[in-house]
């Protein structure tokens, strides 16, 4: 038996963030993170609605991109003073991802981060509070998501916690707040959720009901991502509905090891002064890992299938010729998103460079740990082909140098 969930209701198109006027309840908690939703005003707009619909509202802001368990458990602590019963994060899927965590623990104090960890081992939500995510970005897609990403900074590691328990009951994909998004987090973002859906089309999970969603994502993310980034608005309205629909399979679907190596590395040097942002991470290593899993026959076939449904190669031709067009499609993709190949030339402010931030000697005595640690994310066990922890550390190494995959 299977399971397919999705939040009970989604509002979209322009406008939608009016449908906060309907909701009920004596007190509500928004979750935002920086300045960016106040200063379009989209926070005061969800403020006045939920009071207009009959709540007090308190505001918990300053979520950091890529929240920390400190902040998690800070904000757990507010929602338990205030007793809210419902929960509004607004924003990209920092605020998002760190309210899912700060609700497990609203609703049991007694849980620890570690347990939160534990894969589809949350005990029943929704006895304290209802959750509404609005999102402001076009990839995460965690609005419709039974996962949240929570970085312990102490171990500078990034863990998902998975439970369908933290779907949102609302979800709420208003492109007005999407247009509002700078360059760089285009290109990011709309990386993230092409590799979403094209890990949720080839995963062990897929389905379906999963497989045309993702499917009709990424054909809609290849028209529209681009034009997007270059600063049209009706191609980015398009990709905030794109986002969600790759979002909606990969919750279900799950996904693979592009995700659990940028969850080990996305922080692990930031002693360096950096991160490498999830959405870049995710465009620089999907490529090395559909040369790696098309060794495996299933995830082949499956991978010419993308390619057929997305045009760009004569479908008379062979797996392996269709498995090159789609590596030198998103490798083209990237360059148009000025988004590097590899870590090694991986700037520190996310651009490419002739020598990134992350030095080559630091990164060859942490990639060992670093193989062990996505090899035991909870992305992993979907991934079409496991890897040894010594070919994970070949595939990482590919990814810092730019090398071909050949194993």
């Amino acid at each position: 038996m299977a399971r397919f969930t999705l939040p009970r209701d989604l509002y979209h198109g322009k406008g939608a963030l009016e449908a906060l006027k309907t909701f009920k309840g004596k007190r509500a908690i928004i979750c935002v993170g920086g300045g960016s939703m106040k200063r379009f005003g989209f926070l005061d707009r969800a403020e006045a609605y939920l009071k207009e619909a009959g709540m007090e509202v308190k505001i918990f802001d300053g979520i950091e991109p890529d929240p920390s368990v400190d902040t998690v458990m800070r904000g757990a602590q507010v929602m338990i003073d205030y007793q809210p019963d419902w929960i509004v994060a607004i924003g990209g899927g920092s605020p998002i991802d760190a309210a899912k965590a700060m609700w497990i623990k609203y609703e049991y104090p007694d849980c620890t981060f570690e347990d939160m960890c534990k894969v589809f081992g949350i005990p029943e939500l929704r006895k304290k509070a209802h959750f509404c995510a609005v999102s402001s970005t076009s990839g995460t897609a965690t609005e419709v998501t039974a996962f949240s990403i929570i970085t312990d900074y102490q171990k500078g590691i990034k863990y998902p916690i998975a439970d369908f328990e933290i779907t949102p009951d609302v979800a709420i994909v208003d492109p007005e707040l999407a247009e509002t998004m700078p360059k760089k987090l285009v290109a990011h973002t709309g990386m993230d959720a092409m590799t979403h859906a094209i890990e949720a089309y080839v995963s062990t999970a897929n389905c379906n009901y999963t497989d045309p969603l993702a499917i009709h994502a990424i054909e809609m993310i290849m028209k529209d991502l681009v034009p997007s980034y270059n600063g049209d608005m009706a191609a980015r309205d398009r990709m905030h509905d794109a986002q969600c629909l790759a979002g909606m399979a990969f919750s279900n679907a799950l996904l693979g090891i592009v995700h659990s190596m940028a969850h080990k590395t996305g922080a692990i040097f930031a002693d360096y002064g950096a991160h490498i942002i999830h959405g870049a991470a995710n465009a620089m290593y999907l490529p090395k890992v559909i040369a790696f899993n098309a060794k495996d026959e299933t995830a082949k076939k499956r991978y010419g299938v993308i390619v057929d449904y997305m045009g760009i190669c004569d479908k008379s031709a062979s797996d392996d010729e269709k498995i090159k067009a789609l590596i030198a499609y998103l490798r083209k993709m990237n360059d148009e998103l000025n988004i590097p190949h590899c870590i090694k030339h991986y700037g520190a402010d996310s651009y490419p460079c002739e020598q990134g931030f992350v030095p080559e000697d630091v990164f060859l005595a942490r990639v060992h740990d670093i193989a062990v640690n996505a090899l035991a994310d909870a992305c992993t066990g979907s991934n079409p082909r496991q890897p040894s922890v010594e070919e994970m550390e070949k595939l990482l190494k590919c990814c810092y140098y730019d090398t071909e995959v050949d194993f």
